[in-house]
């Protein structure tokens, strides 16, 4: 039995995130906190560089806040079909790794459940999220091998 009693899992709102939920679950003690967090990027921070000067387009800040609220919907829905409290359901705004990190830091967090899809070639030298969870956090990470779907 695990000694984890605080628990942050890493979702991407996709239907791989049952899979992460429940694979933390498997590893964490009933007595565990579960916190399952999303992390959203600015879309200007996004398109940084696309447009140097500016919005994207106009009404881009219309289409970043309908987006907000669907995907803090999808939070929500994935944290009540998995038993997880509303308060434990966060949206984060920031770089998915630096917010991940500075949640599981602020929170005493014990372990980081979060998906891979095991990157090769340029991807890898590029990094992914699961790949600066890892090399970045205090506390234990568990990545979830995701299946590609190509």
């Amino acid at each position: 039995m695990s000694d984890y009693q605080k628990v942050l899992v890493a979702v991407d709102l996709s239907e791989e995130s049952g899979s992460i939920i429940s694979r933390a679950r498997q590893v964490a003690p009933d007595s565990a906190a579960i916190h399952l967090v999303y992390v959203q990027e600015p879309m200007e921070a996004v398109y940084m560089g696309v447009v140097p000067y500016g919005p994207v387009f106009v009404g881009m800040d219309q289409v970043e806040d309908r987006l907000q609220k669907e995907l803090k919907g999808k939070l929500q829905d994935w944290a009540t079909s998995n038993g997880i409290p509303e308060d434990n359901a966060h949206f984060i705004a920031g770089s998915p790794a630096r917010e991940i990190h500075r949640f599981a830091e602020e929170n005493g967090v014990d372990l980081i459940v979060l998906g891979t899809h095991g990157q090769k070639g340029v991807q890898l030298l590029l990094g992914s999220t699961a790949n600066s969870v890892l090399h970045g956090a205090s506390c234990d990470v568990l990545a979830v091998r995701m299946q590609r779907s190509d």
